[in-house]
């Protein structure tokens, strides 16, 4: 399978331009084809967090379902949109993911992991993470209801993968690797603060380290951190924004896990770097555009 999905967030657009997408990125041939213009599909944008662009990806039953900022689209194999699920609970949503008919999201605005029965059709549960004395507590709620925390963003909660047993979470603010089990809440593994797609994978940690530019692999025996990939600085289409820290060069987010041991990560101006594992390096990159404000965030292997 060499056929992937990514999605981008326009840093700083205005009313009247794109504020990202969806991309078919294939792997062997370097094709890119951009799906839908976040500025131009049919959809009325008042209220629906356009100006947030398009965030995490996740798959169910033939279906596409990505995260915007305060609500969740789903979408068709040929990116027509089908319906879509909000709550007031979801503020500046970030990566998603699937298990087990579950759906769960990373609501930042609220410091929490939002949770979505795909079978019976309704917000079920939810959790609020908050820092405590030297640590950090998990609270839960209802979705449903007007009892659950206030806005907050203390942790900027941005990752969220799973398995069969428990479901995996952190934040830009949080120095940990968040597991939950049930009822059992924890910290599992120390991180970089500043990370964003930190999850469970070849025995270790993976992750963006975005504030120093790089992707890490930590395992027992192994300690993979590779550079972003760089661009000269005349390349870079609206460079001068970065003086007002609008967006900035080599911003890495979006990860995916190929087979073979090839991970796919994303970084700014919005490429695609394919590193294999097995020779400790990127073999190749394909790039999207080289305005600094296009910034690759979910990143996906299509599985259709």
């Amino acid at each position: 399978m060499t056929k992937l999905i990514a999605t981008s967030v326009i840093r700083g657009s205005e009313q009247g331009e794109s504020h990202g997408g969806i991309y078919q990125i294939d792997s062997v041939t370097n094709s890119v084809v951009k799906a839908v213009d976040w500025n131009n599909c049919d959809i009325d944008f008042q209220g629906r967090g356009a100006d947030r662009g398009l965030r995490g990806i996740a798959f169910y039953k033939g279906n596409t379902y990505i995260a915007a900022s305060n609500e969740i689209f789903i979408f068709n194999q040929q990116f027509e949109i089908l319906s879509s699920l909000s709550n007031p609970y979801l503020s500046h949503c970030h990566e998603i993911c699937i298990e087990q008919d579950m759906l769960y999201i990373t609501s930042t605005g609220f410091d929490a992991i939002v949770m979505y029965d795909l079978v019976a059709n309704y917000f079920s549960h939810a959790i609020h993470i908050k820092p405590h004395g030297a640590g950090f507590r998990m609270l839960a709620f209802n979705p449903l209801t007007t009892k659950g925390p206030k806005l907050s963003n203390n942790l900027h909660l941005n990752s969220v993968s799973s398995d069969k047993n428990s479901i995996y979470f952190s934040g830009r603010k949080a120095p940990y690797l968040f597991q939950l089990t049930g009822t059992k809440f924890g910290a599992i593994a120390t991180i970089p603060l500043g990370t964003h797609n930190a999850q469970c994978a070849y025995g270790g940690v993976i992750f963006n380290d975005t504030n120093d530019d790089r992707v890490c692999l930590v395992t027992d025996t192994l300690d993979y951190s590779v550079r972003v990939p760089q661009y000269e600085r005349q390349s870079i289409v609206n460079i001068e924004l970065y003086l007002s820290e609008v967006a900035r060069p080599g911003f890495g987010r979006g990860l995916a896990l190929l087979p073979d041991q090839v991970i796919a990560a994303g970084s700014s101006p919005s490429t695609i770097a394919f590193h294999d594992l097995n020779l400790g390096c990127i073999t190749h990159q394909i790039n999207i555009s080289m305005d600094v404000r296009n910034a690759i965030h979910g990143l996906e292997l299509w599985p259709y």
